[in-house]
């Protein structure tokens, strides 16, 4: 089984975006998602109401997630990080303790070739158009995503 981590700063706007959609994509017999936040801030919470609402409205329920926060522990069990910005990478990588576990680790939007910046803008003092552009651009970098492992994993 392939397992992917999404992490962004607090675990509720843009990782748990990032964790359904890429999940919906994927056969969870052979694919497991998760997501967490470089910070506790909110661990245990549910993600933000504006992500809930935004993923719901695009068939995607994320309502049944719980923040919480990345591990060292992590780069064992997943075979893929993906950071939603520079910063939430730098946080990452500081907690590496060899190259394998750098290596593991991506700034997602990497895998879109199409869009300059690869930092997924953080939602959570916009509003709700802010969080349908965050969706947009998940989702579209998720396909890619998906569309590869299918063909390297399957």
């Amino acid at each position: 089984m392939t397992r992917i981590l999404m992490v962004c700063l607090g675990n509720i706007c843009r990782s748990p975006i990032a964790h359904g959609i890429l999940e919906s994509k994927l056969p969870s017999d052979h694919f497991y998602v998760d997501s967490a936040g470089t910070a506790a801030y909110h661990v245990g919470n549910k993600p933000d109401h504006r992500s809930i609402n935004v993923a719901n409205s695009h068939g995607v329920d994320i309502s049944a997630q719980k923040a919480r926060q990345f591990k060292i522990s992590d780069f064992d069990e997943f075979d893929y990080i993906y950071a939603m910005d520079a910063s939430n990478y730098s946080n990452i990588i500081g907690l590496a303790r060899n190259n394998n576990d750098i290596g593991k680790v991506k700034l997602f939007l990497e895998e879109n070739p199409s869009i300059s910046n690869k930092n997924v803008p953080d939602p959570y003092y916009g509003d709700l158009n802010e969080f349908e552009y965050v969706f947009d651009l998940i989702d579209e970098t998720s396909n890619l995503i998906a569309h590869n492992l299918l063909s390297t994993k399957l």
